[in-house]
C-alpha cells in the first residue's frame, strides 16, 4: 500500500506529522515493510521556506519526497499550479491513495487530481462546515469532501454534515482530532522552549493574538478598531501578537505599525514548539483562526473567535472557545471579564485524547486486509 500524503500550509504539516509516525509504527507489524509506503509531498502553497523548515523539524517530520513550490498567487493560479505538478508525481508514482488535510487550495486541488485519475482520495477533518460560502476554505471542504473515498471526522458536527450532504454511511469514519495528536505528543517539549523569557512574559499573564481572515484585517476600519481594542487591553496585559504576513503588510498600508504601543509585541510568526508554548501560557487568545479554536479547548484555555461562524462548534458548545462575530465592543468587553476572572467552563471533546493518527491507520490497514 503506497499513500501519498499532501501538505499545503503550516497547519497541514502538525496533522501529517501524526499519521506519518502512526504508519511508520504500523510498518513494524508488517511481514514486508516495503509493502507499505508513505511518501509526503509539500506543495510549497506556504512558501516561508524559513517557516517550512522550522516546522518540519519541530515535528520531526521528515524532508519531503516531493516539492512542488507553487508559491504565491490568486486561487485559480495557485489550484491550477498545483494540479499540473500533482499530476506528473501521480503518473510517476501510481500510489494507492492520496491522503489531505484541512481546508487549503492544496486539500482540494490534490483531490481532484487524484479523483480524475481514479486514485482513492483520503480527506482528513471531514465534515467542518461553516455555512460562510464567502470563505474559500469553506468551498475547498465542501468539494473535497465529495468527491473523496474515505471521510474521517473530528467531531460529531461532522457526521451530522455529511449525512446532510448525502455521504454514504460507509466511506464516513469518526476517529478525533489529529490535530490534538500533535499537542499531546509535543507538549513536553514546550518545557524547553525558550519563548516566554525571550518575550518577557509570564506564564499565565499575557493575550495571544492571532489574526489574518480578510474580514478582520483586509478592511482598514476593521483592523483599526481591532488595534485600537489591543491596545486597550493591553494596557492590562501584555499583547503577544505573531503577525500573519498579510495581517502585517495592511498594517502598514493602512498607516497602523507606527501606533502600535511597546505592550503589544508584534513578532513574526512562530515555529510550532514555541507557538504551542504560547497558547498553553496565554490568560487570553484572540484569534480567528481554525485550528487555535481546538488546540485551546484542549488545553483548557481561554479563546474569543473574532469570527461571526465557525466549522468547529464543538470547541463553543463543549469547549472554551467564545464565538463572538467581529462585535468589537462585546469582544474587549468579554475579554476584560476573563482578565477579571469571568472564565469558560469547558471540557475535552469526543476522541480528542491523542490517538486518532492510530485510528485512521489502523482503518487502512482493515481496509488492505479485506480487498485481499
Amino acid at each position: 500500500m503506497k499513500i501519498i500524503s499532501v501538505v499545503g500550509a503550516r497547519p497541514n504539516f502538525m496533522k501529517v506529522a501524526p499519521i506519518h509516525r502512526a504508519i511508520e509504527k504500523a510498518k513494524q507489524n508488517w511481514a514486508d515493510t516495503n509493502k507499505l509506503q508513505h511518501l509526503i509531498c509539500h506543495t510549497g502553497q506556504h512558501y516561508d521556506e524559513k517557516m517550512s523548515k522550522i516546522f518540519f523539524d519541530d515535528l520531526e517530520l521528515p524532508q519531503p519526497d516531493f516539492y512542488l513550490g507553487v508559491g504565491s498567487g490568486t486561487h485559480a493560479e495557485q489550484t491550477g499550479k498545483i494540479m499540473m505538478e500533482f499530476e506528473k508525481i501521480l503518473f510517476k508514482e501510481k500510489p494507492d491513495y492520496v491522503l489531505v488535510v484541512g481546508d487549503v487550495n492544496s486539500t482540494i486541488a490534490c483531490t481532484l487530481t487524484a479523483a480524475k485519475l481514479h486514485i482513492k482520495t483520503i480527506h482528513v477533518e471531514a465534515g467542518l462546515r461553516s455555512n460562510d460560502r464567502k470563505m474559500p476554505e469553506e468551498i475547498n471542504r465542501v468539494l473535497t469532501d465529495s468527491i473523496s473515498d474515505l471521510l474521517f471526522v473530528t467531531e460529531k458536527s461532522g457526521l451530522e454534515n455529511l449525512k446532510q450532504e448525502g455521504a454514504a454511511d460507509s466511506k464516513v469514519y469518526f476517529v478525533g482530532n489529529v490535530m490534538i495528536d500533535s499537542v499531546a505528543y509535543y507538549l513536553n517539549k514546550t518545557d524547553t522552549s525558550e519563548i516566554l523569557s525571550d518575550l518577557n512574559v509570564e506564564a499565565g499573564k499575557f493575550i495571544l493574538v492571532t489574526l489574518h481572515r480578510p474580514s478582520n484585517v483586509d478592511e482598514p476600519e476593521q483592523l483599526k478598531q481591532i488595534m485600537e481594542m489591543l491596545a486597550r487591553l493591553s494596557k492590562r496585559r501584555k499583547v503577544v501578537f505573531p503577525v500573519h504576513p498579510r495581517t502585517l503588510k495592511n498594517l502598514d498600508k493602512f498607516g497602523l505599525s507606527s501606533s502600535v504601543p511597546d505592550s503589544i509585541i508584534l513578532t513574526e510568526p512562530i515555529g510550532y514548539i514555541d507557538f504551542l508554548t504560547l497558547t498553553k501560557n496565554a490568560e487570553l487568545i484572540l484569534t480567528d483562526s481554525g485550528g487555535i479554536q481546538e488546540e485551546s479547548t484542549y488545553l483548557g484555555v481561554q479563546c474569543i473567535t473574532l469570527r461571526d461562524t465557525t466549522e468547529r462548534p464543538v470547541t463553543v458548545e463543549v469547549g472554551t472557545n467564545q464565538l463572538l462575530g467581529n462585535n468589537l465592543e462585546l469582544a474587549e468587553k468579554t475579554a476584560n471579564e476573563v482578565l477579571d476572572g469571568k472564565k469558560k467552563q469547558g471540557k475535552i471533546p469526543e476522541l480528542w485524547d491523542g490517538h486518532t493518527a492510530e485510528r485512521i491507520v489502523n482503518v487502512l490497514l482493515q481496509l488492505e486486509k479485506e480487498t485481499k
